[in-house]
């Protein structure tokens, strides 16, 4: 290999493209570049055919690392432990020293690198990381076999559960050569930059090696120079889930943690993968890799069986619809990126906007498409027939892949859902201005926005624009209180349930139409007339109780009706499934225990008060 005066390494193209891969798999991405380049010419390759099995032996020691396919790690009495795919890699040593009898199954045919025992404990020896992945990889599987944990579940714990609170600091003020030099001593591959207990930056190794280094910068220069200024972070109370979504979208390895504006620990992606478990990221992370639209509609269909199997596993419905939500989010994301690379470019910025249950992050099973295109006012009329090409393609791929065309037509494909910015603020103009039953069920929907692909400041000045148009709006938001109270609970007198009468659903209750929708648009009401910006209902209900335009009561009781209805509706849905029906939205009263109907009850009461408290609230404006 030849060596070029930066100390990076020109390798053939074969080694290059084993490095370039390595550099993208946990946790080498964290190993120094010349660590990579000394092992590749010792890694073995091989293909191997589904149904291959590897056992535990002392002459089998080494590193396997997943190049394609998938494979599972099962127990001696063949229990699912842990399933891998692209980019994972398992030690079967390892795995075994606390549990005999642990071997993998490949369960797709597979392209294994192997790297032999001698480089891989190397490497554990002298990288504390390195070897602290693996010993923490092995300890999570034996513990989840043993205590038998619902996998599925663990990825919603707050990201504090395993935040490091040791920070690394340094001032902008502080040179690259000083940076690097503590880094190294640590052991760590980044950094925070903090200026008087404020954070605004990071260093990561990366940094180092391609804004200072490559560039050939002077290293007495300042870490300012090369930093990632104003770096994204995330709350410490949201999910680790949450985390995982936003480092594959935004392409980083490394999170600050905050609570509220006060920093308080760090989680990266090694954290992240040692505390996976299988299906959601799994999922969400295997349509990122898609490179065709037949393997993205094979996946959607398996969302049914996967649903059951969370609920099965314990998990909520607020998590269920999540993840559903990111489902959705990801394979419109992959739709635009193949539009993108069929079109070319896009002319003038956009925003691919998501309306509804998925702007709201509340999708379950049988959601439609709900979407629009913001496009930057810079567009010329010659512009349009690529945008109209973008939407075309898009939301006949997502049908494609079960989410049904919206038959109301709010789509992108549609020119009144396709619009510059003016001409979207000129919509809501004549939306607010003139109420019409048509426009309110329209803007039901359209207030639910949210950003799922290009310029998010384009959302921003929407929804700002909105909001300004809509709070001090008596009419119109007593108009929006009118269809508020349109769907009203079914409980009769003494509580009693007010089922269908006839029809396919006879004897039934319509959950969704009864009861989640009056909550979220009792919700989004309040929300439009105090400014919250805010989509998800649960946080616009948190949003309002932190404002005290709710009550801690009424919003924590409007919460856990949410809450109750979703999961009866999930968990009717999955016994659904599992007798090959269709899932609805209906419940028969005499098919629910004693506890359930209760609960439903109390739920469907408590959105009788809102409804009550909403109408008088906003009488004034129903003349």
């Amino acid at each position: 290999m030849k060596m070029t005066s930066d100390n990076d390494t020109v390798l053939q193209p074969e080694l290059a493209s084993l490095r370039d891969f390595l550099l993208t798999c946990i946790p080498f991405d964290e190993l120094p570049i010349e660590q990579v380049n000394r092992i590749i010419n010792h890694i073995e390759i091989s293909y191997h055919r589904q149904g291959t099995q590897f056992q535990c032996n002392e002459n089998d020691a080494g590193l396997r690392i997943m190049r394609s396919g998938a494979a599972e790690l099962r127990s001696e009495s063949d229990r699912l432990l842990d399933r891998v795919g692209e980019g994972f890699s398992f030690n079967l040593m390892g795995l075994n020293e606390e549990q005999p009898g642990i071997h993998a199954v490949l369960i797709e045919d597979s392209l294994i690198y192997y790297l032999p025992a001698k480089f891989y404990q190397e490497l554990r020896n002298e990288f504390r990381y390195f070897n602290r992945f693996f010993h923490s990889q092995r300890s999570r599987r034996v513990r989840r076999a043993a205590r038998h944990e619902p996998t599925p579940s663990d990825m919603m714990r707050p990201v504090e559960d395993i935040m490091s609170h040791q920070l690394f600091t340094v001032s902008p003020d502080t040179s690259i050569q000083d940076c690097a030099i503590h880094m190294s001593e640590q052991r760590i591959s980044s950094i925070l930059v903090l200026r008087e207990k404020a954070l605004v930056g990071i260093v990561t190794d990366r940094d180092i090696r391609s804004r200072a280094v490559a560039q050939g910068l002077d290293l007495n220069a300042t870490v300012s120079v090369i930093m990632t200024e104003s770096p994204t972070t995330i709350d410490q109370t949201q999910t680790l889930f949450d985390a995982m979504l936003l480092m594959t979208q935004s392409g980083i390895h490394h999170l600050p943690v905050m609570n509220d504006s006060t920093l308080t620990g760090i989680i990266s992606a090694s954290d992240l993968m040692r505390a996976k478990q299988d299906d959601p990221v799994y999922l969400v992370q295997h349509i990122s890799r898609q490179t065709a639209l037949a393997p993205l509609i094979k996946i959607a269909q398996s969302l049914p069986n996967l649903m059951v199997q969370w609920v099965h596993a314990g998990m909520r419905a607020h998590q269920v619809s999540h993840i559903f939500t990111a489902v959705s989010d990801a394979i419109t994301y992959k739709l635009i990126h193949f539009a993108e690379q069929k079109l070319g470019p896009a002319p003038v910025p956009y925003c691919w906007l998501g309306f509804g249950s998925q702007g709201r992050v509340e999708q379950l099973l049988g959601a439609d498409q709900d979407n629009g295109l913001i496009i930057h006012n810079s567009m010329q009329p010659e512009h349009a027939p690529w945008f109209e090409q973008l939407a075309t393609y898009v939301c006949d791929g997502l049908d494609a892949c079960g989410y049904d065309y919206c038959l109301g037509k709010v789509m992108a494909t549609t020119d009144e859902w396709r619009q510059p910015l003016h001409e979207w603020q000129t919509t809501v103009d004549r939306w607010t201005r003139t109420p019409t039953d048509d426009a309110v069920m329209r803007v039901s929907i359209f207030f639910d926005l949210r950003c799922i692909y290009g310029d998010e400041d384009l959302c921003h000045q929407l929804q700002t624009y909105m909001l300004e148009k809509t709070s001090n709006n008596s009419i119109f938001l007593a108009a929006l209180a009118q269809n508020a109270l349109s769907n009203v609970p079914p409980l009769g007198i003494f509580r009693r349930f007010v089922v269908e009468q006839n029809g396919e659903h006879e004897d039934q209750v319509n959950v969704k139409k009864r009861g989640i929708i009056p909550i979220v648009d009792i919700v989004r009401l309040h929300a439009l007339a105090h400014k919250i910006t805010a989509v998800n209902t649960v946080e616009r209900l948190q949003a309002l109780e932190k404002q005290k335009i709710l009550t801690m009561v009424d919003s924590r009781n409007l919460q856990d009706a949410l809450s109750v209805i979703m999961q009866a509706r999930i968990e009717n849905q999955s016994k659904q499934i599992l007798k090959g029906q269709k899932p609805d939205h209906y419940l028969n009263p005499d098919d629910m225990g004693k506890l359930l109907r209760k609960q439903l009850k109390d739920a469907f009461s408590i959105v009788k008060d809102a409804q009550l408290y909403a109408k008088n609230t906003y009488r004034q404006g129903l003349g």
